[in-house]
């Protein structure tokens, strides 16, 4: 093999080694996608999906969300958990098309508490559960969607 066509392998190689070691840690970081939870068409289905067999409710989850959202298209939520260990944050709406709206998750130390934007289809009850030591604890907030402000 000439100088040139080695040097170019080389370098080839070596821009391959350095593209892989820079992706590899956002692989490490995506989390598994729960494909039949988000596709599921129900509460019930979601849950069942999500494994989870029963909720507690929980005074320790403060849900700060508007009683009435004048655009359904972007619903503004607040979300703290005083859980100790609290590991992850679920978003259901039970009347979208598709319940569970949203997963957070938190890794050890981190605090539980998320400020985001859901999409409603229509007025709904909002669930959150907080997921913590294995158990599931829930709080829910009704939010009415208007068209234009005026009413649902």
């Amino acid at each position: 093999m000439k100088a040139p066509t080695m040097r170019r392998s080389v370098l080839r190689a070596a821009a391959m080694a350095m593209a892989m070691a820079i992706l590899r840690p956002l692989r490490v970081l995506a989390a598994p996608w729960n494909k039949a939870a988000f596709d599921a068409k129900s509460v019930a289905d979601a849950l069942k999906s999500l494994g989870v067999t029963a909720t507690e409710d929980s005074d320790k989850i403060a849900l700060k969300a508007p009683e009435i959202a004048e655009n359904g298209a972007i619903v503004p939520l607040e979300i703290a958990s005083g859980i100790p260990g609290t590991v992850a944050i679920y978003i259901l709406v039970d009347k979208n098309p598709q319940p569970l709206t949203a997963i957070f998750e938190f890794t050890n130390g981190t605090e539980a508490f998320v400020a985001t934007r859901i999409k409603m289809a229509e007025s709904s009850r909002v669930r959150i559960m907080a997921k913590a030591g294995g158990k599931f604890y829930a709080t829910a907030q009704e939010v009415k969607v208007t068209i234009g402000g005026c009413g649902p």
